[in-house]
């Protein structure tokens, strides 16, 4: 109501001005171009989320439930007009910016992204286009105007995070499927794109520049790449050196944070509570996560992740190429929880002696290192690569394998006099001499100068079709090193130059120790690999006089953290379908299912298959658990490997929903077929 009088000035200037703009800034990009826009990001390393809203009013807790969070106006079911009288109580009176932005910089971040409007649709900023913002609370004052003010002074970043998805705006789609009392008749989702765009104008018009724009609320299924790319180049017609999450696109593949092939994805993937094995080969990504178990603020979260894993995620993190985007979740009043405030002073501490060994570094020439990680970065003689010792040696004795050059300077980080360090080889590997007295509660950081580029021989990988088999299996050994000879045992024992020369696949029958390694020269050139391939006798079928298609399931309500125990439950309903979905669902959050059957596999073979679930899920063969999926999060999915003789086999599949999106689906593969969803007609039930 308050802000009408000049909404229909300011969308006339947005139509005027858009399309000058985005002309202007539409010109294709190059790689140098793109290289440019992302090197502060890449540099950075290390940044602030921060989560915060109305939220925080009820911290977590409603009618007695007190593992809410940010999602507590859906995942406790709150009437809209009920969670709209926070909007009275959001009076933060103790925040100030200056204090926020100075304990992200001490604590070693160099961008802070906040919560300009979360799925609840409340807006941290004075907005023209919507009530719903922090001028209707009594604070009234501009939050993000503060925070940006801040940032500019202290040299950090300001960056938004911005959700797609709206649980307020009367045009966004699709409604909560609890919300009965909210009718969808005259809403238009393509004027609350419109709405989105006025809002992110104002996100990039008036606060200066904004280093990212992090969007969320993607996956429900009114959004598209459509959308995506138009908003994508909309803010990059804004500000041209923005740089854009692939939340703005339809193609994340669920927590993992990565793109689907083919699919649009922004500037950088976006893994959640989560580092990925071997990273993002090939993109810029950054992984999100949580210092305790929530987003929001909940004031009964007391879960609390170490300094010390903290700081170790962001040195794998940093190793595997990636930032780290470290949350607090502020309190109503306007305060980081004491807990967050204690481990950013601490992280700060050791970034302040230890940052160089984060900033700037590129991704490890290490595959693998068993005492901790390695980040590298190129200096003007060559290369300085960094070892983060999370696991002293005993003896002291650091073994770095499979580095074959001279090793330059070597001295600890933490020694204002980089006094050298000794060195010595043994085959393939360097080994530095550690002094007793170094020691790091978190992450001891030694720092190796190298002429050139790490001249680092990688161990030869072993390849299977599967790590079991049932007749025999063929093992291949490769190496992206050139000019070498790969010598291997099957006993287990360190491949000597006398060792087996590999030609060719190796064909194996019984269960087996595959070790391997690489020389040149009759010299070692590489650590040794192993790899256990099993033989294994595949599980018969059963035989069962009549069937038909489909399985039994069993349907449960209820507010589980986990898959609850069926046994002592009740149905509410019970029936047969076709396929592994949730097509009987009653309600969309607080509900479980049991299902139960016979798969039907066509032969004798090694079979790997995959349970994908949001939430929790666990696929049992027969007695067997194959695979335990079983957490709160988002699409997730997990696989298991089971020999199998040709028939029908028992399966039992659990699953629980929480909150959020609900999700289920069963897929399989063997070494003779590709991976495809399991169809009804493999699905079975014992007639009565």
């Amino acid at each position: 109501m308050k802000k009408m009088i000049n909404r229909l000035f300011l969308f006339f200037i947005l139509v005027c001005s858009t399309g000058f703009t985005f002309n202007c800034w539409c010109q294709p990009e190059s790689q140098a171009e793109h290289d440019q826009r992302m090197e502060w990001w890449r540099e950075a390393r290390f940044g602030l989320f921060i989560h915060w809203g109305l939220y925080a009013v009820p911290a977590g807790e409603w009618k007695g439930e007190t593992n809410h969070g940010e999602w507590i106006r859906t995942t406790a079911q709150i009437p809209l007009e009920e969670y709209d009288r926070f909007v009275k109580d959001f009076n933060p009176v103790k925040f100030d910016a200056g204090t926020w932005v100075k304990m992200a910089k001490d604590a070693g971040m160099k961008y802070i992204v906040i919560t300009s409007k979360h799925h609840d649709g409340f807006c941290l900023f004075n907005s023209q286009f919507t009530d719903f913002d922090i001028m209707s609370t009594p604070f009234q004052r501009d939050i993000l105007k503060e925070l940006s003010d801040a940032c500019k002074k202290e040299g950090i970043k300001m960056c938004w995070y911005h959700s797609i998805m709206d649980w307020h705006h009367p045009d966004y789609l699709p409604r909560r499927d609890w919300e009965t009392d909210r009718s969808t008749a005259g809403a238009d989702f393509d004027r609350y794109v419109e709405h989105m765009k006025n809002q992110l104008r104002e996100l990039l018009t008036n606060y200066g520049e904004i280093g990212v724009l992090w969007f969320d609320g993607e996956w429900e299924s009114t959004w598209n790449e459509k959308y995506g790319k138009e908003i994508y180049e909309y803010v990059r017609s804004l500000q041209p050196a923005i740089i854009v999450n692939n939340r703005v696109g339809a193609a994340r593949e669920g927590m993992e944070g990565s793109t689907k092939e083919g699919g649009f994805g922004g500037d950088f993937g976006t893994p959640e509570q989560q580092i990925p094995a071997t990273g993002l080969p090939g993109v810029d990504w950054e992984t999100c996560m949580t210092m305790n178990d929530h987003w929001g603020y909940n004031k009964n979260d007391r879960n609390w992740k170490s300094t010390r894993s903290i700081i170790q995620m962001l040195a794998d993190i940093a190793s595997k190429g990636g930032n780290y985007l470290l949350n607090v979740g502020p309190t109503a009043e306007g305060l980081f929880p004491q807990e967050s405030i204690d481990r950013l002073k601490e992280i700060g501490q050791w970034m302040k002696t230890n940052g160089e060994a984060i900033y700037g570094t590129q991704a490890s020439p290490f595959s693998k290192l068993s005492w901790g990680r390695c980040t590298q970065k190129k200096i003007d003689s060559g290369t300085r690569l960094y070892f983060h010792v999370f696991d002293k040696p005993a003896d002291g004795k650091l073994i770095i394998p499979g580095l074959f050059n001279t090793p330059g300077a070597v001295f600890l980080l933490a020694d204002p006099d980089k006094k050298p360090l000794g060195t010595s080889r043994s085959d393939d590997a360097v080994i530095v001499t550690l002094p007793e007295e170094a020691k790091d509660p978190y992450d001891l950081v030694v720092v190796m100068d190298l002429a050139g580029s790490p001249d680092v021989s990688l161990p030869p990988v072993i390849m299977a079709s599967s790590p079991v088999f049932i007749e025999k299996a063929d093992v291949t050994l490769t190496s992206d090193r050139e000019n070498i000879a790969i010598h291997y045992t099957l006993d287990g024992s360190a491949p000597g130059i006398q060792s087996p020369l590999y030609s060719g696949p190796v064909s194996i029958d019984r269960t087996t120790t595959v070790s391997a390694r690489s020389f040149r020269e009759g010299k070692p050139v590489s650590p040794v690999t192993q790899l256990i391939i099993r033989k294994t006798n595949p599980l018969p079928a059963k035989k069962v006089e009549k069937v038909k298609g489909g399985l039994h399931y069993r349907y449960f309500e209820g507010n589980w953290d986990s898959i609850p125990d069926f046994s002592v439950l009740t149905p509410v309903l019970e029936g047969i379908t076709r396929q592994v979905d949730l097509s009987f669902k009653k309600q969309p959050d607080y509900f479980a299912v049991e299902y139960n059957g016979y798969i039907a596999v066509p032969a004798d073979d090694v079979y790997t298959l995959y349970l994908s679930s949001d939430d929790g899920s666990r696929l049992y063969i027969g007695e067997e658990l194959l695979i335990d999926n079983n957490f709160q999060h988002g699409i997730v999915e997990k696989s298991g490997i089971i020999a199998l003789r040709a028939g029908l086999h028992p399966i039992r599949i659990t699953f629980f929903e929480k909150t959020g999106g609900d999700h289920i689906s069963l897929a399989i593969s063997s070494a003779g077929t590709n991976k495809i969803a399991v169809k009804d007609s493999m699905l079975f039930v014992e007639e009565e």
